[in-house]
């Protein structure tokens, strides 16, 4: 039979064990403003943050792990001690989708932790704008959804743009109905942006069908809205709820389970392999025969998995396209760079948007 140990002795080894760690903490602290003189007595201006170099850590610690914390519990710990310690070094400015209680917040916060300096962008051009104009170092916007696919604005500012993609993160997507009313029966109008409207669209026709639907900017802007009218009401999240105080009325209304928003990091770095990396490129081939097989064949050729594939209107000629592609490894990694070499020889244009970490949390 196991000792019952006392909750005063317990809590006595718990008041030690945090002093230890506060100290561990801030020895890790220390060792990080030293990174940051050592980089900038080498001439280092730019940002310190290293996605390549976080995504090893951040693994590292989920494969050493011992438990009883779960791997992801571990790893999102980490994530605050290295956000805080590199908010020592040089303050990190991401743009996001805003206003704030948005997913891309979210997404953003769980890919750079909340030491983080986040600024609230209206549109992800904008969001674009601030990090080609150095406004930013990076920012977060939104790709791709399981339930509705890509996203068409990402994609498309993508064609003109510099910048890469320095990481990717996945956020698991739960839809709230929100309002001031204390029944569904009052609401006269419903506000969401339109991906969330979509993801929504079977329980919205069930238990609101006669309810006009209203698309708006982002989700966080329509719990904004409805927290103006006690007759409207929002499609959002919790943070949202109580960011605007509203009610919530019914949770969890998207009508696919798994219903997940991947989102893309984008900046001006191009990270390091770390052995579980993913590419992403846009390929243009014109309006050919057999074009979408030369693009596809050097990959099978060198045993390259293939994780998807869009195609988008190019707008620069009739019924031409390009493609956005995103396959496994690095562009560093040899059978990578003897496919991409081939391809390059194939197109019209190959554009390789970025060599980054798979999403590790």
């Amino acid at each position: 039979m196991s000792t019952i140990i006392p909750l005063s002795e317990l809590r006595q080894q718990i008041d030690s064990i945090d002093q230890q760690i506060l100290q561990l903490i801030n020895q890790r602290a220390e060792c990080a403003i030293q990174v940051a003189k050592t980089k900038q007595a080498e001439g280092e201006t730019g940002s310190f943050y290293r996605p390549d170099r976080e995504a090893q850590v951040l693994r590292r610690i989920k494969e050493i792990n011992p438990g009883p914390l779960s791997d992801n519990t571990a790893a999102h710990l980490f994530r605050e001690v290295m956000s805080a310690c590199l908010a020592l070094e040089k303050p990190l400015e991401v743009a996001y989708l805003g206003p704030q209680g948005t997913f891309t917040q979210q997404a953003t916060f769980k890919h750079f932790g909340h030491a983080v300096k986040d600024i609230p962008v209206p549109t992800i051009n904008e969001i674009f704008q601030a990090v080609e104009s150095g406004h930013c170092q990076f920012g977060v916007v939104p790709v791709e959804n399981s339930t509705e696919g890509v996203i068409a604005h990402t994609l498309d500012r993508f064609i003109n743009s510099p910048l890469q993609i320095c990481g990717e993160v996945e956020i698991r997507v739960h839809h709230n109905l929100l309002g001031k009313m204390d029944s569904m029966a009052e609401i006269t109008e419903v506000y969401s942006h339109q991906q969330s409207l979509a993801q929504c669209r079977q329980w919205l026709n069930t238990h609101l069908p006669n309810v006009a639907c209203t698309a708006v900017s982002s989700n966080a802007e329509a719990a904004r809205l409805a927290s103006l009218d006690p007759t409207k009401a929002a499609i959002a999240s919790l943070v949202a709820a109580e960011l605007y105080d509203l009610k919530v009325l019914e949770k969890n209304i998207e009508d696919e389970a798994n219903n997940t928003t991947r989102f893309i990091v984008i900046g001006q770095q191009q990270p390091a392999s770390t052995g579980i990396d993913k590419t992403s490129i846009l390929v243009s081939t014109g309006n050919q025969p057999g074009a979408l097989h030369r693009i596809l064949a050097p990959f099978a050729e060198n045993g390259i998995s293939m994780a998807h594939i869009e195609s988008r209107p190019s707008r620069q000629g009739l019924w031409e396209y390009v493609f956005f592609i995103d396959i496994d490894g690095h562009r560093d990694d040899s059978d990578v760079a003897k496919a991409l070499d081939t391809l390059q020889n194939n197109v019209k244009l190959l554009k390789i948007l970025g060599s980054y970490p798979k999403a590790v949390i």
